[in-house]
């Protein structure tokens, strides 16, 4: 089940929110644990046992590392062989028979796995759980069915942000609601929902019109880069707003998983700024523990090479996820020690060209055969081919202001004009009536759109 489907928005959701407002203030983890299984076996029911195992076993790995601390370093080694171990499994153990096979010219099986859905993301948060509570930052859950409810709480469960326990330790067992908090959370959630419908699909379908061109240009092979990096930023982002804003309907106040990255200054200053859950996992989890910045500068090269070749790699079992973290490696490598002192005093080149670097990365993201990324670079720059011609255009002029709505949300104007006018005397009187109509009126367009259209896709599923 997605959210941006009928289903779940005039269904799941409801029911959800009434049976949980319902029932004694008591109940309301275990109504939330309900519907998080429920929405998870809706779309993975084969495999809901690994999700159930997960909880169960990091629950009780938790407790030992408490009740016998003599032996806690050993239970918490155990724990992380075997989350990752069957992380490893699921989402990593074709790809490296098939690589074994085509080295050694072996003919290993390769199995029939189906990779759970969001396993990604449950077991990072299940290890940092684990972790914490072995270095002493958080208490264990207060019994199973909470940690189970932190766990598999389907508004973040398949697609993140990945929300660590010590962010909702205290909401899990005392929280409050009130309507300021269910007006804003379903406000964010429609707000999310239309960067999902209304613009991330759109360019998903601008990007495939233009793979589809029967005489590309060195104009469509651009167009078609920028189409998928609004598409990711919009599909995903869109999906964090809507995790965040239930999330909030609920009582919790999941942290902020994007911040603009796409006007960022620098390759650092983006990764400050785009899936901060996942880059601040690393960060803590990997990145801090092999040392950091502390031990000198060979080994902090070594250390974001490590962490940029995991980052990676956590998004695929695919070489082009590899060199994509590498990619960034490089990149993060190179502004650190050498131009970002230049990237400080010349801040519209600096914009500029981090942009463009990070169009560039999509297109290694995007495309899985590494052939394909070398002709598709090489065809950006391919004087040989027209720069444009009538095809090219006619997609260009039917998506050209869905392109330009998506430059504008790129950065934080929309929201500094709405302050402004929700700072002041009038424009708070006229957003009480304007803006609950604005959102249903958008809700009813959204609807329209995802009745229409056939093409919905959540992209961050796959990772």
């Amino acid at each position: 089940m997605v959210f941006s489907s009928i289903a779940f928005i005039y269904y799941f959701l409801p029911l959800c929110i009434l049976c949980y407002f319902l029932v004694p203030t008591r109940f309301r983890n275990k109504i939330l644990l309900i519907f998080s299984l429920f929405f998870y076996f809706y779309g993975e029911s084969k495999y809901i046992i690994v999700l159930i195992f997960s909880c169960i076993f990091n629950y009780y790995s938790g407790n030992f590392i408490l009740k016998y601390p003599r032996k806690k370093k050993l239970i918490l080694i155990a724990n992380l062989i075997i989350n990752f171990g069957c992380l490893f499994y699921f989402k990593y153990f074709n790809f490296f028979i098939s690589n074994i096979n085509n080295l050694l010219n072996t003919e290993l099986p390769i199995l029939q796995i189906i990779m759970p859905i969001g396993i990604s993301f449950f077991t990072f948060q299940a290890a940092s759980y684990v972790i914490d509570i072995y270095k002493g930052k958080i208490k264990p859950a207060k019994n199973v069915f909470d940690f189970a409810t932190y766990l598999t709480l389907f508004p973040q469960l398949i697609a993140g942000p990945i929300v660590r326990y010590e962010t909702v330790a205290e909401e899990m067992e005392n929280r409050t609601t009130n309507v300021q908090m269910i007006s804003a959370g379903l406000k964010r959630f429609i707000i999310g929902l239309g960067k999902k419908v209304l613009i991330a699909n759109l360019l998903g379908a601008f990007a495939m019109s233009l793979e589809a061109l029967t005489a590309p240009t060195v104009l469509s092979f651009w167009l078609k880069a920028l189409a998928y990096t609004f598409q990711i930023y919009y599909d995903f982002s869109g999906y964090s707003d809507m995790a965040i804003g239930i999330g909030l309907v609920f009582g919790f106040h999941f942290l902020e998983n994007f911040n603009y990255p796409l006007i960022a200054k620098s390759i650092t200053d983006f990764w400050r700024r785009w899936h901060i859950s996942l880059s601040s996992w690393f960060k803590d989890y990997v990145y801090i523990p092999l040392g950091g910045n502390r031990l000198g500068i060979k080994k902090q090269i070594r250390n974001i090479l490590i962490v940029w070749l995991i980052t990676g790699f956590w998004h695929g079992a695919s070489w082009n996820f590899v060199i994509w973290g590498l990619y960034f490696a490089i990149l993060l490598i190179l502004e650190k020690f050498i131009w970002q002192k230049f990237l400080d005093k010349h801040k519209v080149f600096a914009h500029i060209s981090t942009f463009i670097l990070i169009l560039f990365s999509f297109i290694i993201f995007q495309t899985e055969s590494l052939n394909d990324i070398f002709l598709t670079f090489q065809n950006m720059f391919n004087f040989d081919l027209p720069f444009t011609n009538v095809e090219t255009n006619f997609y260009l002029s039917n998506y050209v202001v869905i392109l330009i709505l998506a430059f504008v949300g790129m950065g934080p104007w929309l929201k500094k004009l709405y302050s402004k006018i929700a700072d002041s005397k009038i424009g708070k009187k006229v957003l009480v009536v304007v803006e609950p109509i604005a959102l249903m009126a958008l809700l009813l367009v959204i609807t329209s759109f995802i009745i229409d259209d056939s093409y919905n896709p959540f992209l961050y599923f796959r990772f």
